[in-house]
């Protein structure tokens, strides 16, 4: 697939080509299939940019299948839901004119319930299903094996360049994220099926380490428990693998500039 200069552009001709933004991205593959997929936590203003995009599959579109991919999505953002909820309610018998069929693939965990929720909500005019594993919802939507193998692993490779992560990045942070309390150098390089000292070779060769990629991994971990629950910080430091509550929250600090309480303080404001 191409990228679209622009949402005017891909308005116009959206097939065999995306368009993304800040923490989406709007795919067609053909006239028959083409879906979108969220990262991150994504808010207010990124779903807004979201549902102009989404007026691509209304008529005159030819009806299609669908691919809602938010596995990605780290917390989710009530305001941002809303106005997708908003956006769907008057176009409901709309899309029930052009989308075939829709699967989801969830997130796990708390994210996975409260996106499936909100999900139902919007999606009532069409069969739809939801799935934790992209290439079961391609099956579902009678894809071809080979063919779902292949969409599946083009649009990761779009979405992890526009996240800025190289293929082996976004491999390592699938297997840190797993693991991240016994994580090791030794036992996630076997599983990425390659030797200790090719691993830290390819991470030195993308500007980066395994002790930076872990540290990442377990913020943001960590940034997800603060938001879905009311674990203690000392809970959440061990769920992410920290030895001491000293150890995280310096951790935190010099990765996102707050504590941990301030982080989870004020982003549950902004959720209020």
């Amino acid at each position: 697939m191409r990228p679209a200069e622009g949402l005017d552009d891909y308005l116009r001709d959206p097939i065999g080509r995306y368009l993304t933004g800040e923490n989406f991205l709007h795919w067609y593959a053909s006239r028959e299939l083409c879906g979108f997929i969220l990262w991150g936590i994504p808010g207010e203003t990124q779903i807004q940019r979201l549902t102009q995009v989404l007026d691509v599959e209304l008529a005159p579109a030819a009806p299609h299948l669908s691919l809602v991919d938010a596995r990605r999505v780290e917390a989710p953002d009530p305001h941002g839901l809303s106005v997708l909820v908003k956006y769907m309610a008057p176009r409901i018998s709309g899309f029930s004119q052009t989308v075939k069929r829709q699967a989801l693939v969830r997130p796990e965990g708390l994210t996975g319930a409260v996106v499936g929720g909100f999900y139902s909500l919007v999606s009532s005019g069409y069969p739809t299903r939801a799935f934790a594993d992209p290439g079961e919802a391609l099956a579902w939507l009678n894809q071809p094996d080979e063919e779902a193998r292949a969409l599946v692993n083009e649009l990761n490779d779009l979405v992890m360049r526009q996240q800025g992560q190289t293929p082996l990045l976004g491999e390592l942070h699938r297997v840190l994220r797993n693991r991240l309390v016994d994580a090791s150098l030794t036992d996630v390089s076997r599983q990425l099926g390659m030797s200790e000292r090719t691993l830290q070779r390819r991470l030195r060769e993308a500007g980066t380490s395994f002790q930076s990629e872990l540290n990442t991994v377990q913020v943001r971990t960590a940034q997800t428990l603060l938001l879905e629950s009311d674990a203690k910080l000392t809970s959440v430091a061990v769920e992410v693998g920290c030895a001491s509550l000293q150890h995280f929250s310096g951790l935190f600090r010099k990765m996102t500039g707050e504590s941990p309480s301030a982080w989870r303080a004020r982003h549950r404001n902004k959720m209020l």
